[in-house]
């Protein structure tokens, strides 16, 4: 399929604007929603906030993206850990666990915009080291990390946060539907199949693959809780895409 991917231009001004929709989010969100459990089955909407935290302050800070690293990496081997950056997730929750809920959504307002600049501000040689993404994504840039991947994190998160406490998803064409464009361009180039989707939704859209392939109607968001394995799988939709 042809698609018109995201550019660096482009990427940086949909950084922005998930980083201010999932603070006002949780800015919004009640005691009891809290602590509601997600598809992320080690963590409630709190621990997936402190995880967003937690990755935004080491994207804003090459010091603290190195500390987390450093004291992250080795906890891997004592938690059920499936990919190394999992020791970094479980450390960035226990840093911030202190904070209360109120404090976390503040912090969360204020690490966004510092984040997007770090990002933007990596030096040209560092955006090209190599790093090892696992199946079925594999070796990529740092970049692929800077300009979408940190984005597509925050982004599927928030989904999360709104189907464990049933809040409508505030879903935009030039958003929302950018994001899931590109992701779709991703996952079809990386298996190859043909296909016919159907993305329902403010966020959707059609697209093709090939000739003759199965033809697939399904929500957008559920189309990309499904490749990132929130729920089943099966058909051409079984080929995954980490998000």
């Amino acid at each position: 399929m042809t698609a018109d991917r995201i550019d660096r231009p482009e990427a940086r001004r949909l950084a922005e604007d998930e980083f201010q929709r999932f603070a006002e989010l949780t800015a919004a969100l009640t005691p009891d929603e809290w602590t509601m459990p997600t598809d992320c089955t080690a963590w409630d909407v709190r621990k997936i906030g402190l995880h967003v935290l937690g990755s935004a302050e080491a994207q804003a800070s090459v010091g603290e993206f190195a500390r987390q690293l450093r004291r992250g990496l080795p906890l891997n081997k004592q938690i059920d850990s499936h990919h190394w950056v999992d020791g970094l997730n479980e450390q960035q929750i226990r840093d911030r666990v202190h904070l209360s809920n109120a404090e976390l959504a503040g912090r969360l307002k204020e690490a966004g915009p510092k984040a997007v600049k770090g990002r933007w501000g990596t030096p040209p040689p560092m955006r090209y080291v190599p790093l090892p993404f696992g199946p079925p994504i594999g070796w990529r840039p740092l970049k692929y990390l800077l300009d979408v991947g940190f984005t597509r994190d925050v982004w599927c998160h928030r989904i999360d946060i709104c189907h464990a406490t049933g809040r409508p998803m505030d879903l935009k064409p030039d958003h929302d539907g950018r994001l899931v464009a590109d992701i779709v361009a991703e996952w079809a180039a990386l298996h190859g199949e043909p296909f016919e989707l159907v993305l329902d939704g403010p966020a959707g859209g059609t697209f093709s693959q090939g000739q003759g392939g199965e033809h697939v109607g399904i929500d957008a968001t559920d189309f990309v809780r499904t490749l990132a394995g929130r729920q089943q799988a099966r058909g051409v939709l079984s080929h995954p895409l980490p998000l």
